[in-house]
């Protein structure tokens, strides 16, 4: 009965043949090591109207079973054995493991489309947004290029865009990374697709996106009978969306069953383990300072207790009045029309051995704040002091010492890492340029010990990014920036892409380093559970302005601001049978855009307990 209530379309799936059959599906990559066993026999089915989570480390073959699915493997990649049956509309039976190119391009038009992890590297960089998204339709001749486009735009409403008319003309670079993970949604759905493969749809979103994101993937499933195959490693997304789940170790599938079954009673060691590591909100609430997240098997060594932020000192960095404006130019002589207030005057202050938490909606400018502060654009502000120093208006020559006491987590690693390189290089390549090793042979010991902290192995330093899944090249970006042992580190969704046993670790990792050498964290995110767990304080943005600041434990069992307290009604709970009807506003986000010269008030503050500020004039906006 239970499970009947959780998918009204239990019953509809239990009789009708699947969308998709995999049955006893193998695949390899050859390599300078040899061959790699990425997928060993797995089996399972999607059936139409119905959401199938598959979830489980990085490194456990969720992504190479979606790629395999969709023709997509690289060309070191091979189908050694196994059938994968996909159902189109028609009824009519396609073998994918046997078709040709063209007829699996028809297929990836028509049927089925995927909804990529990282959207910088799934989007062109040289096409405007708008011609994306009007590009399967047209290419396919199922309408118009006037329907298309208007089918564009209201793809990009239902994903919570705003200013539709400006993403349209966008390209994919100006636009913040959830903002290119909405259109890369958007785009996925454009043809009305029989099976979608969302591979992490939601990573790069903050939890009020997100919601919005599951809420229109479950309608469409409902609406449209359409088969939703789901990788994620958010447990708690898993039991908000799921009919059944796929658990994944190791190219293996070591359990599935209906999601009430896997979250009630897990029979596998590592189903087991992975649901004890899923932080839950809530947790923190007794406990004033951050904790180490408990790990299944781990010998507890003390309270967990991370009491490193030093408070009676100066703060380690104090910022005032920093500011992020975009242009925008039209006309045949490209004039200055408007600006985007990406960031505006904002302030706060970093103290050492602290974690300071930016969360709120993508493109609110928790990353462009990040981004400024390394001067990887450009900026104002009235002052920006570091250990004592005024920085703000040092010259790039000045600042390049500051880099090794400054250093960035992106958030999209493929982006960042060098594909040309290899991970022992990409780690060594800081500590020659700052002249702490002279070689790369003398500086492989504190790359091995780096790889190894992060969880990969010494033997990875040989290989190249692209030969990584998604969350192990998220954990190379980690262990570059931890090479200078910096004072400062802007983690920019730094765990987003690790599934949450290895995202325990690593959260566990950054606070041991923290211990031992004092680093202040500057930690971006959007999972407002990890947050918890590892702030000190926290600030919370929207539009551009800092609405809500103060201590962690306050900042949560107390939210003030409006958007505070809707970022933490949206956290998706780890426990199927306790979803939540969800109402969403219709109007949309306002825009940062304005008009060259038009002057925004600085939000007033008030405090509302110790340390606790709250703004009172950018709610009504």
């Amino acid at each position: 009965m239970t499970d009947t209530l959780l998918s009204p379309n239990a019953a509809s799936v239990a009789g009708s043949a699947p969308v998709l059959a995999i049955q006893d599906l193998s695949v390899s990559f050859r390599g300078r090591s040899g061959e790699n066993q990425a997928l060993k026999g797995i089996s399972f089915a999607i059936h139409p109207g119905e959401i199938v989570a598959v979830v489980g480390e990085s490194g456990s073959g969720k992504s190479v079973t979606s790629l395999a699915v969709m023709g997509l493997l690289p060309a070191s990649g091979r189908i050694d054995r196994g059938n994968m049956q996909f159902r189109d509309r028609q009824g009519k039976a396609h073998a994918l493991e046997k078709l040709d190119e063209n007829q699996r391009r028809t297929l990836r038009g028509r049927e089925m489309a995927m909804i990529f992890q990282e959207p910088m590297t799934s989007l062109n960089p040289v096409l405007r947004v708008g011609d994306q998204l009007t590009e399967a339709l047209r290419d396919q001749q199922l309408c118009d290029k006037p329907t298309a486009i208007a089918r564009a735009r209201e793809l990009l409403r239902q994903v919570r865009i705003a200013d539709v008319d400006r993403v349209m003309k966008s390209y994919p670079h100006s636009l913040s990374g959830g903002m290119r993970q909405r259109v890369m949604i958007a785009q996925a759905l454009v043809c009305d697709p029989q099976l979608l493969i969302a591979d992490e749809p939601t990573t790069a979103l903050d939890v009020t996106v997100q919601a919005r994101i599951l809420h229109i993937l479950r309608d469409l499933q409902r609406e449209k009978q359409m088969a939703v195959l789901f990788i994620t490693h958010d447990m708690g997304v898993v039991a908000e969306i799921a009919d059944r789940v796929v658990v994944m170790l190791r190219g293996e599938v070591v359990e599935q069953g209906t999601v009430t079954e896997i979250f009630n009673a897990p029979q596998h060691p590592y189903t087991q383990a992975l649901l004890a590591a899923v932080p839950k909100l809530g947790d923190m609430r007794e406990h004033a300072w951050p904790q180490r997240f408990p790990l299944v098997g781990a010998q507890p060594t003390d309270s967990g207790e991370q009491r490193t932020a030093r408070y009676d000192e100066t703060p380690l960095l104090d910022v005032r009045g920093l500011k992020v404006y975009y242009p925008i130019r039209s006309g045949i002589f490209s004039a200055l029309t408007h600006q985007v207030h990406a960031v505006e005057q904002i302030d706060f202050s970093l103290w050492p051995g602290e974690t300071l938490a930016i969360v709120g909606e993508s493109g609110c400018g928790k990353s462009t704040t990040g981004r400024a502060l390394m001067r990887l654009i450009n900026s104002q502000a009235d002052s920006i002091h570091f250990q004592g120093s005024e920085i703000a208006n040092l010259k790039e020559a000045e600042f390049q010492p500051l880099r090794r006491e400054i250093q960035m987590v992106f958030q999209d690693p493929y982006a960042s890492l060098n594909p040309r390189l290899t991970v022992g290089f990409t780690i060594a390549e800081p500590l020659m340029l700052h002249g702490l090793v002279k070689s790369l042979e003398e500086a492989t010991p504190q790359v091995e010990a780096l790889l190894k902290s992060v969880g990969l192995l010494p033997e990875h330093a040989q290989r190249y990014p692209h030969e990584f899944s998604g969350g192990q090249r998220q954990r190379i970006a980690i262990a570059r920036a931890m090479a200078l042992k910096p004072k400062v580190i802007i983690a920019d969704e730094a765990v987003s892409a690790l599934d949450v046993s290895i995202q325990a670790q690593v959260v566990n990792l950054m606070m041991d380093l923290q211990k031992q050498t004092g680093v202040a964290w500057i930690f971006i995110s959007h999972d407002m559970a990890v947050v918890e767990r590892i702030a000190n304080r926290v600030a919370v943005m929207y539009l551009g302005q800092i609405v809500e600041l103060g201590p962690r434990q306050s900042v949560f069992n107390q939210p003030q601001h409006p958007y505070t307290q809707r970022l933490l009604a949206s956290v998706p709970v780890a426990d199927p049978q306790n979803r939540q009807p969800r109402t969403f506003e219709d109007s949309e986000i306002p825009s940062p855009l304005r008009k060259v010269g038009e002057t925004v008030i600085k939000p007033r503050y008030r405090q509302v307990a110790p340390q606790h500020w709250v703004a009172d004039d950018i709610a009504s906006r």
